[in-house]
């Protein structure tokens, strides 16, 4: 705006000069220079400049300009979005699983219902697959203690064992057998206890994989307990929370 100004001002003042030196043609009727200064609409507003000054004029505009974008760069950022925080009425995050890769079918299609395909997000999680259980009696002082605790399962008629060596957390203890079926191995520890032998314990074995599981986020109270209802089904899927 400033630079139409000035040269709408500069255009005024050349043609005005112009006119003055005859280039636009002669004045009529013998008017002179007053004369025609009176005729003018507002001209105490026009002034002539001279070429210095109307270079110092027009740097002056474009140095004013040329100013305006540097000051709105300085402007204070926006202040930064709070983030959106969960409604207190509703569960955070919930997980279910894991599942095996059938059991992942079935409940998927079991909560199709709920609607919950935009708050649910799916994850793989560690698992241990579960192929044998080992009943034994856990490391108690080394070499000797294994030593004397075999001595003691003779005493008590206990002859399956043996103890376990090896670079492991499970050297020196007292192995008594290992089975395929958690029944199995339970009643193996009742059998023992009857005989009088204390400490038995049973530990799952088998490799370590990935399984699915379900997180669930911002969901009402209502929806956690029909998800809990469902995944409550499948082992080792109970609903617990989550981050």
């Amino acid at each position: 705006m400033l630079k139409f100004v000035f040269w709408a001002l500069l255009a005024a003042n050349a043609a005005l000069l112009a006119y003055g030196q005859g280039v636009l043609g002669q004045p009529g009727g013998g008017e002179r220079e007053p004369a025609r200064l009176k005729n003018q609409l507002a001209p105490e507003r026009l002034t002539q400049l001279t070429a210095v000054e109307a270079k110092r004029a027009l740097d002056a505009v474009e140095a004013e300009e040329a100013a305006e974008p540097q000051a709105a760069a300085t402007e204070a950022p926006a202040a930064p979005t709070a983030p959106v925080a969960v409604a207190p009425d509703l569960v955070a995050c919930v997980q279910a699983g894991p599942f095996s890769a059938a059991d992942a079918r079935r409940f998927e299609s079991r909560i199709a219902n709920l609607d919950l395909a935009a708050r649910q997000t799916r994850v793989e999680v560690p698992f241990q697959e579960v192929s044998s259980r080992l009943v034994y009696l856990p490391p108690n002082g080394g070499r000797e203690g294994a030593q004397r605790r075999a001595a003691e399962l003779k005493e008590r008629g206990v002859e399956n064992f043996y103890i376990m060596q090896g670079d492991s957390p499970l050297r020196w203890a007292i192995s008594l057998g290992v089975f395929k079926t958690d029944s199995a191995a339970q009643k193996l520890v009742t059998q023992l206890q009857r005989q009088g032998v204390r400490g038995v314990q049973v530990l799952p074995r088998g490799p370590q994989v990935q399984r699915a599981a379900y997180q669930y986020r911002a969901i009402e109270p209502g929806v956690r307990t029909r998800l809990a209802g469902i995944a409550d089904g499948y082992p080792n899927a109970g609903l617990r929370s989550c981050e």
